[in-house]
């Protein structure tokens, strides 16, 4: 019994420090609001490859990475790549200031219901999905540590060369 549990407990501590996992399958549509009277649909972006950010304020892996989600995204987006940052604050008001300090340029979209949240089957902040030109999901990442930016440089790289 004691190894059972022991085994158990050992996955689910090998899963949370997975850094990423290969996906399949079209990415679903969404469409949210930007925050400045417009909204924005993930199917307007099909053609480039798209990294969808959920986040929030309060998550702080999520500050952390911000800003070097805006640096992927200043350095590959005239090669066709951007970031679609999906916030999942109650209140916008409450990402502002992450945005301003951070000098986000890149789209967010407003899930204060957490409607896309849970179509994307989110279970941990931040969490991101990168999507290809054709629109599928191609990884998952749950989580973020230092270091992990380098992954998704590669998969940047691999999703814009195909």
């Amino acid at each position: 019994m004691q190894f059972s549990v022991a085994i158990v407990v050992a996955l689910f501590s090998a899963s949370l420090f997975a850094k990423s996992e290969s996906l399949s399958g079209p990415a679903p549509d969404f469409s949210l609001p930007t925050g400045k009277d417009k909204t924005l649909a993930l199917s307007e972006l099909k053609g480039d490859v798209v990294m969808i950010n959920f986040w929030a304020s309060w998550c702080g892996p999520c500050r952390e990475e911000m800003p070097l989600l805006q640096d992927l995204y200043q350095k590959y987006k005239k090669l066709g790549f951007t970031v679609y940052g999906v916030n999942v604050d109650f209140k916008p008001k409450d990402a502002e200031a992450l945005l301003e300090s951070a000098k986000v340029t890149f789209p967010i979209g407003y899930d204060s219901k957490n409607k896309i949240s849970e179509l994307y089957k989110i279970d941990s902040m931040p969490s991101t999905i990168m999507v290809d030109r054709k629109g599928n999901m191609r990884f998952l990442h749950r989580g973020y540590k230092p270091g992990y930016e380098q992954d998704y440089e590669k998969q940047i790289r691999q999703l814009i060369r195909e």
